[in-house]
């Protein structure tokens, strides 16, 4: 529970910027621009250092400043007059994510978050053969063998080894806890273990890890393989690392799909998927599926728990309308089969929305700079920051509560979304 420790300094507080949401962070408010003064690592202390109090805060709409009503008027004018509009970016909480699924089931429109080229990759493996995941509570305290496919996970997770693997707090231990690497160019220095224990680096292509997971089913199963090398890697390598998964307690396969920048990753992340479920046949190990930063694990679930279905629905034809290929906001507005954006990005204002002729609406970040000046701009305030909601975490179990740390005159994404309702 976020407290307030002394006055403009707060403790426990989770941090929204990274799907790990750490909730441990000490955050001094006595400035105009807010400080990690402990637990930080450089991405939540650079996000809240840049939330300065003193950005502009009001709407505009062709450059010109207006009122929060007025600019909600004109929003709800491009949204009404559109037959086929697009809601996406999605950076927001629980409840933003709430009032967006509800405005887009009123006006017929898609719903896609901005990472969801990457994302995408882990809901079609899921959806076409399931799998087998764990939460970081359970990698926290039980992991023994740990196999990072394709990422060094620090890039996008700073703090990830600090809590979770290399915790002196783990109830069966982390002393023992290995460490294996596939691919190449990573930055591996965070594997390695208090003790000095380097980690196993299994050098290979990213594109590759598919290829390189469906010959460690081969090995698994017991197959003979009449070939050398996987990938450019000895078999020799493979064959040990199978031995090593086997002989694991609970092991954990660990990927990031933003990580997998190629064509058809999906079928990358199905093989690692389906790794994991013949590993279960003879010891027990797990998937763990690292994504969350913009908010795209917060809406993904509750795109999914009020429309059945994940993100890329639709509502134009009256009820929700689920296609990966046709709904991507990309594809869309690449095509030109949109003709109205409403883009959300209230956690980084580096997150705007895509250049495009269509008639664009922004509720993002206060500080916001645009190439082209969105038709209608609304400055909004970050959740657990300016104010109180939930945001999931990339295990998808945990929706952490989020507090509000100062007093901002910028509306939520939920209010916003309320005006423009009233206007429509």
């Amino acid at each position: 529970m976020t407290q307030l420790l002394s006055p403009g300094v707060w403790d426990e507080v989770p941090c929204p910027f990274c799907g790990l949401a750490c909730d441990d962070l000490r955050v001094s408010t006595q400035s105009s621009k807010l400080e990690v003064i402990a637990n930080g690592c450089p991405m939540s202390c650079k996000a809240f250092a840049g939330l300065s109090s003193s950005k502009p805060t009001a709407p505009r709409i062709a450059e010109k400043n207006v009122s929060l009503k007025n600019a909600a008027a004109a929003a709800a004018v491009i949204l009404k007059k559109a037959k086929q509009p697009l809601i996406a970016g999605l950076g927001t909480d629980v409840a933003g994510m709430r009032a967006l699924m509800q405005i887009a089931d009123r006006i017929g429109a898609v719903v896609d978050h901005m990472n969801s080229v990457s994302f995408m990759s882990n809901v079609l493996a899921l959806q076409d053969g399931g799998w087998l995941t764990t939460t970081l509570s359970e990698v926290r305290n039980r992991v023994d063998l740990l196999v990072i496919a394709g990422t060094d996970v620090v890039t996008r997770f700073p703090r990830f080894f600090e809590r979770y693997i290399w915790n002196r707090d783990a109830l069966f231990g982390s002393n023992a806890r290995e460490v294996v690497y596939l691919g190449r160019g990573l930055d591996t220095q965070a594997g390695t273990a208090p003790d000095g224990r380097k980690p196993t680096v299994i050098a290979c292509d990213i594109t590759h890890i598919g290829e390189i997971a469906g010959a460690m089913r081969c090995l698994i199963a017991g197959r003979h393989m009449q070939i050398d090398r996987v990938a450019g890697v000895p078999l020799s390598e493979l064959q040990q690392l199978a031995k090593r998964m086997q002989n694991a307690r609970y092991g954990v396969l660990a990927w990031s799909a933003a990580d997998f920048d190629f064509k058809h990753a999906e079928l990358a992340v199905q093989s690692l998927c389906e790794l994991v479920k013949d590993l279960n046949r003879g010891t027990r190990f797990s998937s763990l599926p690292l994504g969350g930063n913009e908010g795209d694990v917060t809406a993904n679930q509750v795109c999914s728990w009020q429309s059945g279905f994940p993100l890329r629905t639709g509502f134009g034809s009256g009820h929700p309308d689920y296609d990966p290929r046709h709904f991507s906001a990309q594809r869309m507005l690449q095509q030109n089969e949109a003709d109205a954006l409403l883009w959300i990005s209230s956690f980084n204002e580096k997150r705007t929305p895509p250049e495009t002729a269509v008639p664009t609406v922004v509720l993002g970040r206060s500080g916001m700079s645009f190439n082209r000046e969105p038709d209608v701009y609304i400055p909004v305030a970050t959740p657990g920051i300016d104010h109180s909601g939930h945001i999931y975490r990339t295990d998808n179990v945990v929706a952490l509560p989020l507090r509000k740390l100062r007093e901002s005159a910028l509306p939520s994404v939920a209010q916003v979304i309320a005006e423009i309702e009233k206007a429509l």
